[in-house]
């Protein structure tokens, strides 16, 4: 899905505050910014093909081995790699998968570019932990459960560093692919740059899929440099406190209702009004962006998402929202 996500700041020109992105803007990145400024010179040259020092790198700070990892140019990178891999792995009847809507739209876009067809009992199963859009977090029993019932299963963690509850480890079962993503714990979306752990022989049929120099280098610079440092770029327990404050807040206001969440992000609905025209209104009023959610399989014309800011921007949206609905 090119168009539709979050975070399309591109399309304003005056957007004072970003709730449609989950990640944090207030991030502190001038020590990365720093460091990739010394490092500039690094644009001259090819970067390494397959990015194997920063894999080595990130391999000994989560305590893998080298050939568990594989480096991307950010989550969604591996996702379509994934699903390109498990494709070629099957017989074209074969082809099938399972996603739990609503959720990241990629796991869908990805297995049908490669000709893989939804059903309720898929040769793989892609699922979001914590989830996007609804933060919700799935506990091990299931996630087992789930690596019985299907030949691969995938589990994306994007967001595991803004999850409120400890997260399970099933990471060292066979038939387990874990996504990670450094755009997320580290704030750097643009940069773009994730990687995924499982079982070696599973990582090496994922490695075939893959395009040579597809992590560019100032991202490899970032990485090495995030892998070793492992810098806190935000305060998360202070900041998933006013996540909940934000929720408890906005669920006060009359017409909008929000799920619970144990994350950073909230899935949230409006009475009387689309998302899209509430989105308009706050962009175009008031300088402030959220998520239309409406295009995620599942949801209704009414549903948005927002993620927490600096609590003084929180404290605005729930005020010029309680305007809005007034």
């Amino acid at each position: 899905m090119i168009d539709g996500h979050g975070d399309d700041i591109y399309r304003y020109n005056d957007i004072r505050m970003n709730f449609s992105s989950n990640i944090p803007s207030f991030a502190d990145l001038s020590a990365l910014k720093s460091h990739l400024y010394s490092r500039l010179a690094a644009i001259a040259s090819y970067p390494q093909a397959s990015g194997e020092a920063l894999e080595a790198k990130i391999a000994h700070s989560i305590g893998r081995k080298a050939s568990e990892v594989m480096v991307t140019s950010g989550a969604t990178e591996a996702i379509y790699l994934i699903a390109q891999a498990l494709a070629r792995q099957c017989a074209e009847e074969e082809r099938t998968y399972t996603v739990f809507h609503p959720t990241f739209s990629e796991y869908d876009s990805a297995c049908q570019m490669f000709g893989m067809r939804p059903t309720e009992q898929g040769t793989s199963c892609w699922l979001c932990n914590p989830n996007n859009p609804t933060g919700t977090i799935r506990d091990e029993a299931f996630i087992r459960q789930l690596a019985q019932r299907h030949r691969w299963l995938v589990v994306d963690q994007s967001y595991e560093d803004y999850a409120a509850a400890q997260l399970p480890d099933v990471g060292s079962l066979p038939n387990v692919i874990c996504l990670h993503s450094m755009t997320k714990k580290y704030c750097i979306p643009g940069l773009r740059l994730g990687y995924l752990t499982a079982p070696a022989p599973v990582v090496d049929m994922v490695r075939r899929e893959r395009r040579p120099w597809a992590v560019n280098a100032l991202a490899i610079e970032a990485g090495l440099w995030l892998a070793k440092e492992q810098p806190r770029m935000v305060d998360m327990p202070a900041y998933l406190r006013e996540a909940q404050r934000l929720r408890s807040l906005l669920d006060t206001i009359p017409g909008i209702h929000v799920g619970q969440t144990q994350t950073n992000f909230m899935l949230c609905t409006i009475d009387g009004h689309t998302a899209a025209e509430l989105k308009e209104h706050l962009a175009l009023r008031h300088g402030i962006l959220i998520r239309d959610a409406s295009n995620f399989p599942g949801l209704t014309p009414h549903h948005f998402r927002v993620a927490a800011q600096r609590p003084e921007e929180n404290d605005t949206l729930v005020k010029v929202i309680t305007d809005y609905v007034s």
